[in-house]
């Protein structure tokens, strides 16, 4: 019986969006980052209102890195974008704390038009970028249809 119980709780969560930081402290700490990125709906509503320096940052957990269109991407990100990576919430946290670095880590040019550096943070605000994004109203459409 226990087996059972566990195995259930198991799946249960396997299909829950699992976020590693703290949603709520991302959502403030999105403020560091509003000065240039925005955050706004395919439909146009604004999630969080920003600058346009930076691309809009809707949906971009789960996007190929560097494709937003109409936004000039530095050297590094144009060659995430053509290797096909995506952003996950922990590459985000990491590039965000440190762009040139985590793009040279990743094999990437260095050449990023992001030149802020988030100290601390990081994983909080891509768990709440990742639960405003599509993906999450995807998940809560097909839950309720």
């Amino acid at each position: 019986m226990k087996i059972s119980s566990l195995l259930a709780a198991s799946v249960l969560m396997a299909a829950a969006p699992a976020f590693a930081g703290d949603i709520e402290a991302g959502e403030k700490d999105f403020k560091k980052c509003k000065a240039c990125h925005m955050v706004v709906s395919a439909d146009g509503e604004e999630i969080y209102k920003g600058g346009k320096t930076g691309p809009n940052l809707y949906g971009v957990i789960g996007r190929v890195a560097g494709s937003y269109d109409g936004f000039k991407y530095g050297s590094g990100l144009k060659e995430a974008a053509d290797a096909g990576f995506v952003w996950t919430e922990d590459a985000m946290a990491a590039y965000v704390a440190d762009p040139k670095a985590w793009l040279g880590d990743n094999g990437y040019a260095t050449k990023s038009k992001m030149s802020f550096k988030l100290k601390g943070g990081g994983a909080d605000v891509a768990a709440w970028l990742a639960s405003v994004g599509p993906a999450v109203e995807a998940d809560a459409t097909t839950a309720t249809d």
